[in-house]
């Protein structure tokens, strides 16, 4: 006789605003902007980009984190129905009172005359009620980061950004707030809807799996040979929506419990493979600074709550912005199957272009990132065509520690410059020994040519890599020098 895990259920279950949603025939495809537009004649929620980009689609999803309500700002273009279980999808028709009165962002965009033609503005609105949430006096930075992720080619963003203002001072009884209002009430019915077994819809031909946990997601991938992991969709949501490419089957991770935790140490950071930028957003800043400051560059805040470090590494992607940095500061990568567990550097995970080191059933359980010595140097920096919501054209990491004047250790990588993420060993060779002078590093550069013959392509020619791969070495030393002061000046406009 089969045990009670051996079970699987069969249906999806979310909280929409606020009614409970059962889906029992959904397509592994869906995603949560034709379902709200299509199925439930949710307009207010608006197809711009399909692609993650415009915000024109954000809503908020609320997750448990423990025992903690969560609700973060989400592109709904990408993000499939199947990764909803047990969550709270609260879409912008949902914020106004039922007399009609408009909640205090709405009535801020409405007094500050924040929309113009008005397309994008429920997207505007949805993710400044995220920032709403979590922050009662936001600076203006919090506001302009809250909103990386929506476009608007009417207003400027001046008066979006006042709007935001005057609404976090404006803050009404709970009980007008929708949310505030339900929260206990919504996470007793959030945690009535974990899933104890996995949950598999076959729908046609096609097989959407959500796993109740790790051992459940070995168990999946074993039995389902090239299934399609997703965690955040930030990527494969695009094979889905521009490419049509199939996916099936699929599989959802990102409500497993234990790929969501952060654990620190004094020897370092372990992170789970389903936390997401947002998530390890303080961790990696207090122990990293400028492994912080890279994450702001990463897409916009939705994509930041969507897609995770895990993911990214997973994916195998030359451009991904997290490897070169994790290669930089030694991490390691552990694997899982049904097999049993192995760990490996990071650094040699990626084997080729779009090969890794995973074997078949292998997924990405956690990431280890040991702590920095005090002593040593450490940078990150990333080139794009914009300095907000823009994938790299490189992306480079230095780590240096010193003996007296000397180059003690060097570690660099860079993504964007080969088939991979991949050191500059020659680079290394070419400062392990010498003095830590603008003279070594000017000397050093010209080994940039031996570890790298970059592609041409629209993001960046080969000529541009090599000299702007070379550049930054000599911005990371002219910092360490104390430079730093007058290059900020042009952080992001490269």
């Amino acid at each position: 006789m089969p045990n009670d895990r051996d079970r699987t259920d069969d249906s999806i279950r979310f909280i929409l605003n606020d009614s409970e949603v059962t889906l029992s025939n959904v397509a592994p495809t869906a995603t949560l902007l034709d379902y709200l537009r299509l199925e439930r004649r949710l307009t207010g929620t608006k197809e711009g980009c399909a692609e993650g980009d415009c915000g024109a689609c954000t809503v908020l999803v609320g997750r448990l984190a423990g025992d903690k309500l969560v609700y973060e700002s989400v592109n709904a273009c990408i993000r499939f129905v199947g990764s909803l279980h047990a969550t709270h999808v609260v879409t912008v028709e949902h914020l106004a009172a039922r007399d009609g009165t408009l909640h205090p962002v709405q009535q801020a965009m409405v007094d500050f005359h924040g929309s113009q033609c008005g397309f994008c503005t429920p997207g505007f609105v949805m993710s400044l009620y995220g920032l709403w949430l979590s922050n009662d006096d936001p600076s203006r930075a919090d506001i302009e980061k809250a909103l990386q992720g929506n476009l608007c080619r009417c207003t400027g963003y001046e008066p979006i950004v006042k709007a935001a203002e005057a609404a976090a001072s404006a803050r009404p009884s709970a009980i007008f707030d929708p949310i505030t209002a339900a929260r206990d009430e919504t996470i007793a019915r959030l945690k009535a809807l974990r899933p104890e077994r996995t949950i598999t819809i076959r729908h046609g031909e096609h097989c959407l799996i959500v796993p109740a946990d790790t051992a459940g997601l070995a168990t999946a991938l074993a039995e389902n040979s090239g299934a399609t992991v997703v965690a955040g969709s930030t990527d494969v949501g695009l094979w889905v929506t521009k490419q049509m490419r199939p996916i099936n089957p699929v599989i959802f991770i990102n409500g497993i419990a234990e790929l969501q935790n952060i654990t620190e140490s004094e020897a370092g950071l372990t992170i789970g493979a389903g936390v997401s930028y947002s998530t390890a957003f303080a961790a990696l800043s207090s122990a990293y600074p400028a492994f912080g400051r890279l994450i702001d560059r990463i897409g916009g805040e939705q994509v930041r709550n969507m897609g995770t470090i895990g993911g990214n590494i997973a994916n195998g992607s030359p451009i991904g912005d997290s490897p070169p940095p994790l290669i930089v500061l030694g991490a390691t990568v552990t694997l899982r199957s049904t097999e049993g567990v192995r760990t490996l550097p990071l650094e040699d995970f990626f084997i080729a272009y779009g090969k890794q080191d995973r074997k078949v059933g292998e997924f990405v359980e956690s990431i280890f990132v040991p702590r920095l010595p005090t002593d040593e140097l450490f940078s990150a920096y990333k080139l794009s065509k914009r300095r907000d919501e823009d994938i790299s054209a490189l992306l480079g990491a230095f780590r240096i520690s010193l003996d007296g004047d000397r180059v003690k250790t060097a570690r660099i990588a860079f993504g964007g410059m080969a088939g991979t993420p991949k050191r500059a060993a020659s680079v290394e060779a070419a400062l392990i020994g010498k003095p830590w002078t603008e003279e070594t590093v000017r000397a050093a550069q010209a080994a940039f040519e031996a570890d790298y013959q970059p592609l041409s392509d629209w993001r960046a020619t080969s000529t541009y890599r090599l000299l702007a791969a070379k550049n930054l070495l000599l911005r990371f030393f002219l910092e360490s020098a104390g430079e730093t002061a007058q290059l900020r000046r042009f952080e992001g406009v490269v």
